[in-house]
């Protein structure tokens, strides 16, 4: 899946939407002690009140939103494995009664008991759902409307967010005139912040692939990775932190631990530069030759792909490994990079990164910003000062 299908489905969370059919929704409450399915729940999801389908909705949206290699990762389910969960959530999604897909869903939470003990208690909650895609028409002058015409994608959304301690309150009663403690015993239930959960089956453009499954983290570049292999059971997978801190230090044994802000630019504009070219297509991947090719073009010396391929197997242990291009870059047109020193702190964009230098000046390291206006400081503007001289013609 790329951002785009991500996002086409994550905007169909809405109410009285008819490209957006939620069918069931199974919610299972965990005890924290004992790691016991305390109550569980199956309804149809019609049946809710207005406000809970509101809260449920939004909840959905947040589980599938995220940048892709940060918070969404689209996983491949492992091969021959036993009590494949793939098999249950398959077997979920095709079956014909809410007793024969909550049995397996329950089988699914079930593996999370066996697999982790949580620190709070947990809501696991399950929707069964289709999502409806209109196919384009044929011609502008169909008479067919958009939705006549449609692609089926039955699915499963599984979210799992914590619960809270109510609040303790002092309350003023109007009618009995006095102060009241307000007891309240009831835990709440976090759906602002899901901490896990998962999509299943992928969706790319208009097919549907049950080979994997989108896996959301509630962190950033943080897996859980025992949940990813024994619950879900799907195969190991890089963060964008992970990929790009493999980029780096392949760079660094290639250029010898050392670059200027030149060439890291350069660098970085000739990643983009793959990026854009490929933007129509899935997202670019690097191998040891495309590496090659980057760091040549960016002017780092003495490269060949001998020297490549040998920082590839040092450091991913996998001469044959691709990193994507996407990882690897900052947000480029953002001030994602940050530059820190002991006097100040600077944000500023890989495209303008070619307009920072490393001096030295008067024996001491010095850091300097081409910029093309006077600075103001503090409604001051600073007067250029004038730092290198031109040396003395000895012959006067």
């Amino acid at each position: 899946m790329n951002k785009k299908d991500i996002a086409n489905i994550r905007k169909q969370f809405k109410l009285d939407n008819e490209l957006m059919k939620i069918n069931d929704i199974f919610n299972v409450y965990i005890m924290k002690e004992s790691s016991e399915i305390y109550h569980y729940q199956s309804l149809a999801f019609d049946l809710l009140e207005e406000e809970q389908k509101e809260l449920f909705m939004n909840n959905f949206k947040k589980v599938l939103t995220g940048q892709l290699d940060e918070k969404l990762f689209e996983l491949k389910f492992q091969r021959d494995v036993e009590n494949s969960s793939q098999l249950m959530l398959h077997q979920g999604l095709l079956g014909q009664s809410a007793e024969d897909w909550t049995a397996e869903m329950l089988k699914i939470v079930e593996k999370m008991l066996n697999h982790q003990q949580y620190e709070m208690d947990i809501v696991v909650t399950f929707i069964r759902g289709e999502y409806r895609k209109p196919m384009k028409a044929s011609n502008a002058e169909a008479e067919e409307s958009g939705l006549d015409t449609v692609y089926s994608h039955p699915f499963i959304l599984c979210s799992m967010n914590k619960t809270q301690e109510p609040k303790k309150e002092l309350l003023f009663d109007y009618v009995q005139k006095e102060f009241k403690y307000n007891v309240v015993v009831d835990p709440i239930i976090d759906l602002k912040s899901p901490i896990s959960g998962f999509l299943f089956p992928t969706i790319t453009d208009n097919a549907q692939d049950v080979n994997h499954i989108l896996y959301a983290s509630g962190k950033a570049n943080e897996l859980d990775e025992e949940f990813i292999e024994e619950v879900i059971n799907a195969e190991e997978i890089m963060t964008a932190k992970e990929d790009k801190g493999v980029f780096e230090e392949i760079v660094k044994r290639v250029s010898g631990n050392q670059i200027n802000t030149s060439t890291l630019s350069q660098v970085y504009d000739e990643v983009h530069r793959t990026i854009e070219e490929n933007e129509e297509e899935e997202a670019p991947k690097l191998d040891y030759k495309d590496v090659e090719r980057v760091l040549t073009s960016s002017g780092v010396k003495d490269v060949d792909s001998e020297k490549v391929e040998t920082a590839f197997k040092q450091v991913i242990d996998d001469e044959k490994y691709e990193i994507k291009a996407n990882n690897i870059v900052p947000k480029y047109t953002s001030k994602s990079i940050k530059i820190k020193t002991k006097i100040a702190d600077i944000s500023i964009s890989p495209q303008d990164l070619k307009y920072v230098r490393q001096v030295q000046m008067n024996g001491k390291l010095s850091l300097m910003l081409e910029v093309e206006e006077n600075t103001v400081i503090d409604g001051f503007e600073m007067i250029p000062e004038v730092l290198f001289k031109k040396a003395k013609d000895q012959d006067k």
